[in-house]
């Protein structure tokens, strides 16, 4: 669904760049990043987008737009997006957040998580938890899409709205279409929904996308919208975001070779900083699971 990369960095010019983006006290595990996806951009080619993850092509033009320096002043605004699983999209938008506004480790935004659902007040004992053997606030039975929220500067967000219809491709179809329910449907949610000052910017970005997406105000609960190009606006002040559990922060993607250690690492290094954390949901256990990866899903 996505588009060929149509040329390539090398490691040390993704090296360089990162590294007078990022600065000294950063550029160590962003370079990582970097340097693992420029050693698997021949090999993941055929997947598109996902080979640079936005951090070896995107930095190229991070460097010659001044993304970073124009929105250093503004204001900013959380926007959440869903397009099937949340493990790559964070990934993208990882990605853009190190491109387009220069964020180490520490200042990343990307987040998983659940919105969009009202099913039982859209809570149940104050929790939204991914699907777990304990039964325990299921958040397909409360109405949920899975979606990834960051913040960014306001004048980044044509930007950042590009790179989510960029998602769908020319097809106009996600990353994972073997993933069906309205848990994967399509979903934008930011203050105000449709009536945002943001959202003519939000919908100039869809008349531009490849895939022709198209926008609906989202009324909550909805089914999946694979195959219908659709993209449901949410207001957030409404429809709010829900952090997803520790587990899935920074997390590998099924569909392809591993993003690295360096990515995986940023659930750490973020928990450490207390930017992500437990939800009172199943999950993995930060300190018996301190220093490696968790695998398998948490019971």
């Amino acid at each position: 669904a996505g588009r060929p990369p149509t040329g390539h960095l090398s490691e040390e010019s993704v090296r360089g760049l990162l590294a007078r983006l990022a600065g000294t006290m950063q550029a160590s595990a962003i370079l990582a990043i970097a340097a693992t996806a420029t050693a698997k951009c021949a090999a993941l080619r055929h997947i598109g987008r996902r080979s640079a993850i936005g951090l070896a092509g995107s930095a190229a033009v991070a460097a010659v737009v001044p993304d970073a320096a124009n929105a250093a002043a503004d204001p900013t605004v959380k926007i959440y997006f869903g397009a099937g699983c949340f493990w790559h999209v964070q990934h993208e938008f990882v990605g853009e957040e190190v491109a387009a506004l220069q964020r180490g480790p520490e200042s990343i935004t990307a987040r998983t998580g659940y919105a969009g659902g009202t099913l039982g007040g859209g809570l149940k004992d104050g929790k939204v938890c991914y699907h777990n053997f304990k039964g325990v606030a299921d958040y397909g039975s409360l109405g949920h899409a899975e979606a990834v929220q960051l913040e960014v500067p306001t004048s980044a967000v044509p930007r950042f709205a590009k790179k989510y219809f960029d998602l769908f491709g020319s097809r106009g179809y996600r990353h994972d279409p073997q993933d069906r329910g309205g848990e994967y449907r399509s979903v934008l949610g930011l203050p105000g929904g449709q009536a945002s000052p943001l959202f003519p910017v939000i919908k100039q970005a869809a008349l531009e996308s490849q895939g022709g997406m198209k926008l609906y105000a989202g009324r909550g609960n909805e089914p999946d919208t694979i195959g219908d190009k659709a993209v449901l606006v949410y207001d957030s002040d409404k429809y709010p975001f829900y952090p997803a559990e520790l587990y899935h922060q920074f997390h590998d993607d099924f569909m392809g070779p591993s993003y690295g250690k360096a990515y995986n690492s940023l659930q750490g290094r973020q928990y450490k900083q207390g930017l992500v954390g437990l939800t009172g949901c199943p999950d993995m256990d930060p300190v018996r699971d301190e220093g490696r990866y968790a695998k398998g899903f948490p019971s």
